[in-house]
């Protein structure tokens, strides 16, 4: 039998997904694909994370180009279709003209722009594709400020990604609510406030009206002859279904392509579905309805036709870290039978909203908390009748545990509201097709592949069904899982969205709560990316943080001055001794780093201690600069060729205070003899003749690292800015509790001279720059709290009252 000629027009979300609905039926069709990108089908959804630095172009791939070649699928790429000639049944894309027994239209959707003068201006994009994204990137990384015309979905999207590119981004939008298609007046002043907060500029009732500037952008102008000076605007100001090649070849056509319940149009051989379809006068601009269309259309094209597709309930989240919201259905009342349920709570921005018409939810928006997103839908798909329960609407339902609790859920649910996939299609696969992680799942079904919310949903089904057979998703270098990010990523949104403590991030970012392992982590990272420009949390704080000496383990401390470079005096040591006898020091002990190290000290002693002694904290207890050991250089060594003690004590006065991934310890020789093993420190500086070698990366601990060679200078002055250069990109890109050695081994030493020594001078200038504002804000804990404790009982352990010791209830 002769197949049949399938040309699918777009390959987008929409046509991909129908695509494979039919290609699972196992027709008898020979498939030609033809798309105007030069990129197999991809997640439009995510185009926001990529602008946001997030995730990669590649990462957003749904069909690679295997996928086509498996299901023998011709695909063609940079193919624009320019006309259907629907009475010869053909095709034409350039220079290539296609036949087709069955044609399905899957062009999908076109940005709005809006009558603006000079909207060609360079730097003014919309936000639809790749290129798009990849051109805005481009142009986020030469400017400052950014302007996005559209207050939608997709418009504060945008103006977050723009945001975590380092820009100041102010969303302009024309009417009185964002995102006024799914939130009324009440939720859009909530989310106007959630979005301010992370520092993004919001303007309502604003129409633009030209854009200024001398071939680039340089200026929006408003209608109220108001100016705001940009260099970069996105459009995005809504979609417009992409009808002319349909228009062009005489189907009917109103604001989209006119279909039947089974997604038909006027011409029985040619189908449509996605963005470019009007449905019963609807035309559906998110991705939950498209995939809906897409069933319907794949039994019906393949002549198995089975029931028909009645409209979809559109619901939307936005994609912006930090706020949740949730919308569905119907947002402001449109019939007298509508009533409506609210719940607000201002202090935790949290907004509630749910219409009901004849005892049915039409319309829920959640704000702030939208984890009973899920369920509320399904009601609405449902047409769940309510009753007297409105009262309880909000009220969590009895909690089972996240396992037990999606288990208990009908298999006809739909857990994956972007793909439309059910708890059942998710269990058949879990059973019948062996899936074992949530990766696999989303490989069968789809689920997760949209916005990626219901992955704990599936994560949940696994483990109820597959108990400890389950795979685990490997974890990609999340600080925690209380804060499930990278260090990198957190960096960012700390700088971008000015989040000034621990609590704040995990607060927007976390679980709110934190443990032992993620809080000291974020406190480093906050100290670093600020600058030292943070609020400290001292209850983020290991105890040997809060109280600035090390905790030994008999609840005693140690107390380790500062000798930089290894040197002291006599009038020191008197200190030291006199303070030793005075506070019962139980050892005194000469350290490795050549510091001396009292030990046994009561925790209630350690102010005195060190208003007594008056020497500087050794840090001895920090993930910081410890010491620089040294030699005695050319002062007395007859080998010397270096004056190591010198630049010993003038390193450690140069970086001394400041936090670091994990402890740093440097080291100084005069020589290659090597006394002070330079060569088996973090970073080290070895006295060569006619200059020194910059070493980094040595160990001498549980593991023994030679260091290896950074560079050779000629001068003090050189060796000392490469250490410093050096040692800012550690404490900018090392892990939390990354030693430097492994560090050197996990980045590599080449691309580490790449971005520090033969980086260009404005890069390490840039370095240089942030460890000097750092070093700023640093103060001697000792100094400061000696006198002046952060509060009273810093240095007094909680010890309960004889009487209360022994508590006793008698019935």
């Amino acid at each position: 039998m002769q197949r049949k000629r399938l040309v699918v027009i777009g390959n987008g979300m929409a046509g991909m997904a129908c695509l494979d609905h039919i290609l699972r039926r196992k027709p008898h069709f020979q498939v030609t694909v033809l798309g105007e990108e030069p990129h197999p089908n991809y997640n439009r959804i995510l185009l926001s994370s990529v602008l946001a630095g997030e995730k990669s172009v590649g990462d957003i791939f749904i069909n690679t180009p295997a996928w086509y070649e498996e299901n023998g699928v011709a695909l063609l790429l940079n193919a624009k279709v320019t006309e259907i000639d629907r009475a010869r049944k053909t095709v034409t894309a350039g220079d290539k003209t296609l036949p087709y027994d069955l044609l399905l239209l899957a062009t999908g959707s076109l940005p709005v722009i809006p009558p603006i003068q000079d909207a060609q201006k360079d730097g003014v994009f919309v936000f639809r594709n790749i290129a798009d994204t990849e051109n805005i990137i481009a142009r986020a990384g030469a400017v400052k400020k950014a302007a996005v015309i559209g207050g939608g979905l997709l418009g504060l999207e945008a103006a977050r990604g723009l945001q975590k590119q380092g820009l100041q981004v102010t969303v302009i939008h024309n009417g009185d609510t964002l995102m006024s298609m799914q939130v009324d007046e009440t939720g859009g002043k909530f989310l106007k406030r959630e979005i301010e907060k992370l520092g993004i500029n919001v303007l309502l009732d604003k129409t633009t009206e030209r854009f200024l500037g001398n071939g680039h952008v340089q200026g929006v102008q408003f209608r109220d002859g108001a100016v705001l000076d940009t260099d970069l605007v996105v459009i995005a100001c809504g979609i417009r279904p992409n009808v002319e090649l349909a228009r062009k070849a005489g189907l009917t056509v109103n604001r989209g392509i006119v279909v039947s319940d089974h997604l038909e149009t006027s011409d029985p051989s040619v189908f449509a579905v996605g963005e470019c379809v009007e449905h019963r006068g609807v035309c559906y601009g998110l991705v939950a309805p498209l995939y809906d269309q897409g069933r319907v259309l794949a039994a019906a094209i393949t002549g198995e036709k089975g029931p028909p597709y009645e409209g979809s309930t559109p619901a939307s989240k936005l994609k912006v870290m930090g706020i949740e919201l949730f919308s569905a259905g119907i947002v402001r009342p449109v019939a007298e039978n509508t009533d409506s349920v609210t719940y607000e709570d201002h202090l935790d921005g949290v907004y509630k909203k749910v219409l009901l018409e004849n005892n049915r939810i039409v319309g829920t928006l959640l704000i702030g908390d939208a984890k009973d997103a899920n369920r509320f839908l399904e009601r609405m798909r449902k047409k769940e009748i309510i009753g007297r329960k409105h009262n309880l609407l909000f009220e969590p339902p009895v909690s089972l545990g996240s396992a037990e609790d999606v288990m208990s859920r009908s298999d006809s649910e739909t857990l994956c509201g972007c793909v439309g996939v059910t708890k059942g299609t998710i269990i058949e696969a879990v059973r019948e097709k062996q899936c074992k992680s949530v990766s696999d799942v989303k490989a069968c079904t789809r689920a997760t592949s949209g916005c990626g919310t219901c992955a704990g949903l599936v994560s949940d089904i696994l483990k109820a069904v597959l108990g400890h057979e389950m795979t685990e998703e490997k974890k990609k270098d999340v600080v925690c899982a209380c804060v499930p990010f990278s260090q990198p990523q957190l960096r960012t949104m700390i700088q971008t969205q000015k989040l000034k403590s621990v609590q704040d991030i995990l607060d927007i970012y976390g679980n709110g709560a934190g443990c032992s392992t993620c809080k000291p982590a974020l406190s480093f990272i906050l100290d670093e990316a600020l600058l030292g420009d943070h609020l400290e949390d001292r209850s983020a704080r290991f105890i040997n943080d809060r109280v600035h000496a090390n905790i030994q383990k008999d609840g005693s401390f140690s107390v380790v001055p500062r000798m930089r470079g290894g040197v002291t005096s006599a009038a020191e040591l008197r200190k030291i001794a006199d303070v030793a006898d005075k506070f019962k020091v139980k050892m005194v002990k000469v350290t490795g780093s050549q510091r001396i190290d009292l030990l046994g000290v009561k925790k209630e002693d350690l102010p005195k201690m060190w208003a007594e002694l008056g020497m500087p904290s050794g840090h001895a207890y920090a993930k910081a600069v410890r010491m620089v050991k040294s030699c005695v250089g050319t002062d007395f060594c007859r080998y010397g060729t270096q004056n190591s003690i010198e630049t010993g004590i003038r390193l450690e006065r140069t970086l001394e205070g400041l936090y670091t991934p994990a402890k740093v310890k440097f080291g100084v020789v005069g020589c290659p003899r090597n006394c002070a093993e330079a060569t088996v420190k973090d970073i080290g500086l070895v006295g060569i003749e006619g200059g020194w070698q910059v070493v980094i990366g040595g160990a001498a601990g549980k593991r023994v690292r030679p260091a290896d060679i950074l560079t050779t200078v000629a001068t003090t002055d050189d060796a000392m800015e490469t250490a410093c250069v050096f040692f800012q990109y550690y404490r900018e890109n090392g892990n939390y509790l990354e030693r430097v050695y492994d560090f050197v081994e996990r980045v590599g030493l080449q691309k580490i001279r790449e971005e520090t020594v033969l980086a260009s001078p404005e890069m390490k200038k840039s370095l240089l720059d942030r460890l000097s504002k750092g070093k700023e804000k640093v103060v001697d804990p000792w100094a400061v709290e000696s006198s002046k404790p952060v509060h009273p009982m810093q240095f007094n352990d909680f010890v309960l009252p004889k009487e209360k010791e022994a508590l006793v209830i008698v019935p």
